[in-house]
């Protein structure tokens, strides 16, 4: 396994990330999930793998995954052998202290995340969206308090535009505040607008960039049009705010990935985890595996090498789009 330094942090990270919004009690939205018996091999392969970085969040299972995820380093790994990421933002119950990143949401949730996981601290809390409802200095001074009560080592943030990532770490840097050491955000082969912004600025002040669904919820580890797995059935077309997830376009982007992997006799996911490690903002994908060969898959993408002529064949479809899921 690789390793790096995530930002400005002393935290150094697996160049894979194990994503735990697989593991949890199956529902309505997420009824793939595996529950802690299901989830047990995967957590044993990613510490054979030296998968160090497990990132969950409260909301996934509703707060299941982080029991999961607890259980499964205390048995298969150890606190100190694990950087533990988890995030709060989305709405846990009703009341003022729910969700959202109002101070009194954030006290409540941290200490709720701590209770599940059976720790006393995380490595990295995250908020998991901007809050347009609370002023950046609440939430700022917030999490700096939980930050000076060890409850948490480093901040991180996830998914939102660049200029409001902005703005929250000009707050902090004013106030004398923690910062965030790190940006959890969409990008794959088929999802490509953070090149605008974002990575710019997070290569100019250092941030550390963690990819979450790197590989477009499956949509480049298959051939076009195969929804031959659970996951894949049950992907929507298009994400809350009714953006389209794929255009008829990637199909190319998709096409190009499958070649190349029949070419050089490897997995696609293979390829299109080796086309987001290339980039050098990023440090580590989030894993989302279900299955051993998942895991097995993105290993060997560490070690993969694409050529000029293939990254130009898989960029080149490319269509801009809207971003998504914020």
């Amino acid at each position: 396994m690789e390793y790096t330094q995530l930002g400005t942090s002393e935290l150094k990270v697996s160049r894979l990330t194990l994503g735990c919004m697989s593991f949890g009690t199956p529902n309505q939205f997420q009824d793939w999930s595996l529950d802690g018996e299901a989830a047990a091999p995967l957590f044993r392969q990613a510490v054979e793998l030296g998968i160090n970085f497990w990132d969950t969040a409260n909301v996934y299972g509703m707060g299941s995954s982080e029991e999961i995820v607890g259980r499964a380093m205390r048995e298969y790994s150890s606190r100190e052998q694990t950087i533990l990421a988890t995030k709060i933002y989305w709405p846990m119950h009703e009341g003022e202290d729910g969700g959202g990143l109002s101070r009194a949401a954030i006290l409540k949730q941290v200490d709720d995340s701590l209770a599940r996981l059976g720790t006393d601290y995380v490595d990295l809390m995250q908020i998991h969206r901007f809050d347009p409802e609370v002023e950046v200095e609440e939430t700022m001074e917030a999490l700096h308090n939980v930050v000076q009560a060890s409850k948490v080592r480093y901040l991180g943030a996830s998914s939102m535009w660049a200029w409001q990532f902005a703005k929250m770490q000009s707050a902090a840097g004013q106030n004398g505040w923690t910062k965030f050491v790190s940006m959890q955000d969409q990008y794959n082969l088929v999802q490509r607008e953070e090149e605008r912004e974002m990575h710019s600025l997070l290569l100019d002040q250092g941030v550390g960039n963690m990819v979450w669904s790197p590989l477009g919820g499956g949509i480049v580890a298959r051939p076009w049009g195969d929804k031959s797995s659970t996951r894949a059935a049950s992907t929507p077309g298009q994400d809350q705010f009714g953006r389209p997830l794929f255009l008829d376009s990637d199909k190319a982007i998709v096409d190009a990935v499958e070649r190349i992997a029949t070419e050089r006799g490897v997995a696609m996911a293979t390829v299109a985890l080796a086309w987001v490690l290339k980039n050098p903002v990023v440090n580590t994908p989030i894993i989302g595996a279900t299955k051993a060969k998942h895991l097995t898959d993105a290993f060997a993408a560490l070690e993969f090498t694409l050529s000029d002529e293939e990254v130009a064949a898989l960029e080149a479809p490319y269509t801009p789009r809207e971003p998504t899921f914020f």
